[in-house]
């Protein structure tokens, strides 16, 4: 496991949110339900963009490279989604 913190928001029913990365054996936790947050696609220039229209969020980048719209969707969706977990079901 590598040093990145992970983020877990916990309701008050039990369910557990977080953005998921191989890192932590979620099932460990009981029953796992994953449901994709966004997109990281590149575009016809290839300049790559994070498109957060599954959590209603926007289409942000354009960036040079994946990692970087990889980084970008990661912190939108602690910053925006994971902060309020009523927006995760």
């Amino acid at each position: 496991m590598n040093s990145e913190i992970i983020e877990l928001v916990i309701e008050p029913g039990g369910t557990a949110i977080c953005v998921y990365t191989d890192d932590l054996d979620l099932a460990r936790l009981g029953e796992v339900r994953v449901r994709r947050a966004s997109h990281c696609e590149p575009d016809e220039h290839g300049q790559w963009w994070a498109d957060l229209a599954p959590v209603d969020g926007p289409k942000i980048g354009p960036f040079n490279k994946r990692s970087e719209a990889l980084d970008a969707e990661v912190a939108w969706l602690r910053e925006h989604w994971l902060c309020c977990p009523s927006l995760a079901t």
